[in-house]
């Protein structure tokens, strides 16, 4: 413990990954509460958790929650929370090491929106790194599979969401506090799930609870192992997101964001523990190259703040 007090970037680095451990150790409870309520009342009742949690918090620091540009917040936690909702939806019926693997395709997509929207110009490497890891995509997908479905699309769709997401961050929220943009993500994930939870409703086109249902399940009965794991759920989220929030203070955004791949590991490692899911080896080949070519990307990149953090 002397030495993490003594030593910065050894302190990030193993806030970093120990929020990232935690993180992948809740989210594989996902496919369990999802057998009893839908996506859209999980994030609405999390929603209603974390800030019941964090209220207090705010009031005690005298944190600021009240953006400089609110409509800079907002566009940033739209893409954001549109990012989570397809990444929570997907670990319910889909192996989390790749769905984990789609969300953090995020920074090649933040080359090509820096590239095709802002006219940035990129190096050979980062373009080679670009490819390198759509390859690894590809291999995840694997496009001629007879087994490919939309759904299996999503993951990167939320890779996209959540680099639209960094790309807002870094270019129009420069200077915001991070509990305000932690506040508006939780907000407009606290409306889809309302917004979701109102359409199932007024439709009556919800599914019964199941897991191939998570999307299309509507208000349910809470059962006492529900609430427990979407209170858990915001828990170890706020405490995971708190210790990567950490990490970024204590070292260079571009040192910490390597940290973050350990995501991919531990989420994959704990799916093993819990309930011995194991990606087939194309599959493991195709995360690997998605690490390596984020990691480079990160190394490379000119704007570091641009990363693949999952916020909560």
């Amino acid at each position: 413990m002397a030495r993490l007090t003594q030593n910065p970037l050894l302190a990030a680095a193993f806030c970093a990954a120990l929020g990232m451990a935690l993180l992948g150790l809740i989210d594989n409870f996902v496919r369990v509460l999802a057998q009893d309520i839908g996506l859209w009342q999980f994030h609405l009742t999390r929603t209603i958790i974390a800030f019941v949690l964090i209220g207090p918090l705010v009031w005690f620091f005298g944190w600021k929650i009240r953006p400089q540009r609110a409509w800079a917040v907002s566009l940033r936690s739209f893409f954001v929370a549109t990012a989570m909702i397809l990444y929570f939806g997907s670990v319910a019926v889909l192996p989390i090491a790749e769905v984990a693997a789609g969300l953090f395709t995020s920074p090649l997509f933040v080359l090509v929106i820096l590239t095709l929207g802002f006219g940035q110009k990129i190096g050979p490497r980062r373009i080679f790194a670009a490819l390198f890891g759509f390859t690894g995509v590809l291999l995840i997908l694997r496009p001629d599979a007879a087994g490919l479905s939309l759904g299996s699309l999503i993951p990167v769709l939320a890779g996209f969401f959540y680099a639209c997401g960094a790309v807002a961050t870094k270019r129009l929220c420069e200077g915001e506090g991070t509990v305000a943009l932690l506040v508006g993500f939780f907000l407009f994930l606290g409306l889809w799930g309302l917004g979701g939870s109102l359409y199932f409703l007024l439709t009556g086109q919800a599914t019964d609870p199941a897991i191939d249902g998570f999307f299309g399940t509507g208000w349910q009965p809470f059962t006492a192992r529900a609430l427990f794991w979407t209170f858990a759920q915001a828990v170890v989220s706020l405490v995971g997101v708190g210790l990567i929030i950490r990490g970024y203070q204590l070292a260079d955004a571009s040192f910490v964001a390597v940290f973050e791949y350990s995501f991919l590991i531990s989420a994959g490692l704990w799916a093993y523990l819990l309930w011995g899911d194991v990606p087939d080896r194309l599959a493991l080949v195709g995360i690997a190259m998605i690490v390596v070519a984020g990691i480079v990307i990160i190394l490379r990149s000119e704007e570091p703040g641009l990363t693949a953090r999952r916020p909560a």
